[in-house]
């Protein structure tokens, strides 16, 4: 019968196991005045990040300074073989924890051949409506929930041939018994902090190994940027340790939580004295697009979120719009000190953990202050 370091082992993948030692060594070699850049960009799945890196002469001071690159989007589910050229156009640079300073990370667009934006860049389309309600200065803070995998798809550290005990001691756990991978949380943390992200905190979330940070406040644009790059540390920070972070919305059947990114808004106006009243009204706005919001809250129209909007487990039914002062129940949560201090700001708890927060924003500013009509 195989220890339980051995099966603990068999779920961490084979990289993590080189000699880091050996690693560091050439690491710490000096790079001759040049700078390595990591760009960064969502691939065809709208999920999946990849990236690739270059030598640049001179360290960029600002994203004006790094260049447009390409690469081949029949490799990335985004174009067919014959004509595969893709554009990777830089819009946000961050320093690169793993290599260092003067090393940088580079989120980019993705343009098509023709230069317009490929099917899953959804940030081109946000950042035209953020200009657009730019007097608003709308604030975002996106709440990221995960699960921790080992590379065989079972969570981490749970018993490979069953199932850890049930929810209750693991929310905001400590303790051997309660916190599985806090390791990987901590050193994602520290990634985000020294790359630049806007990370506002961690926890433990309710199901075991399953864990969440925050980032923003964010204004406009700044959301789904800082989001999408705080996911590519993750994941990176994830692959060092040898286990997958996943953002599936309902990772284990059965009576455990799924993953959710509450969304947080907030408007200048609804920040002011008596703001709580342009709260209810945004509120009000969204109760008439329920559908569509659901349909952009997953990559896959509705369909993921299905399986975790259910009524229970913190969560209301995906079929139901809903709201209420403190209530994790509700699509639209008012947090309880808003209510007291009348001004401040709504959770939009229906996002799936898998959104593309380019979308999720989007759909928010263009229901709550374009007003559109169908």
């Amino acid at each position: 019968m195989a220890s339980l370091a051995q099966v603990s082992m068999a779920s961490l993948s084979v990289s993590s196991r080189l000699n880091k030692a050996v690693r560091q060594q050439y690491m710490s070699l000096p790079q001759g005045g040049k700078c390595q850049v990591t760009y960064i960009w969502i691939d065809g799945t709208g999920e999946g990040l990849r990236n690739k890196t270059r030598t640049l002469d001179i360290e960029p001071t600002s994203i004006e300074d790094v260049p447009e690159w390409n690469f081949d989007g029949s490799s990335t589910y985004q174009a067919e073989g014959s004509n595969s050229d893709m554009y990777l156009v830089p819009v946000c640079m961050f320093r690169d924890p793993f290599t260092l300073d003067p090393n940088k990370l580079v989120f980019c667009e993705v343009l098509k051949y023709n230069r317009l934006p490929a099917e899953t860049n959804h940030r081109a389309a946000c950042n035209k409506l953020m200009e657009q309600v730019k007097e608003h200065c709308i604030w975002f803070g996106m709440e990221q929930e995960y699960t921790l995998l080992g590379t065989d798809g079972h969570p981490f550290s749970w018993p490979q041939n069953g199932y850890p005990g049930p929810q209750g001691p693991y929310y905001c756990g400590v303790g051997a018994g309660n916190a599985y991978g806090r390791d990987i949380v901590e050193c994602h943390y520290k990634a985000c902090l020294y790359a630049g992200v806007k990370i506002y905190g961690t926890n433990a979330e309710v199901m075991p190994s399953q864990w969440e940070f925050q980032v923003g406040p964010c204004e406009g644009i700044d959301m789904g940027d800082h989001l999408w790059v705080a996911r590519f540390l993750l994941h990176r920070v994830s692959e060092d340790f040898g286990v997958v972070a996943t953002l599936d919305p309902k990772p284990m059947k059965g009576n455990w939580n799924g993953a959710g990114c509450h969304t947080n808004v907030s408007t200048k106006q609804m920040r002011e004295e008596e703001g709580l009243q342009y709260i209810e009204q945004a509120i009000e706005k969204l109760s008439k697009k329920h559908a569509e919001h659901i349909r952009v809250y997953d990559p896959r129209g509705g369909q993921d979120n299905m399986r975790r909007l259910t009524g229970l487990h913190e969560t209301s039914n995906i079929e139901d719009f809903s709201a209420g002062m403190a209530n994790r129940g509700a699509s639209i949560r008012i947090p309880r000190q808003v209510g007291q201090e009348k001004k401040g700001y709504f959770e939009d708890r229906r996002p799936a953990a898998n959104c593309d927060p380019y979308s999720v924003t989007r759909a928010i500013v263009s229901t709550c202050l374009l007003d559109e009509e169908d």
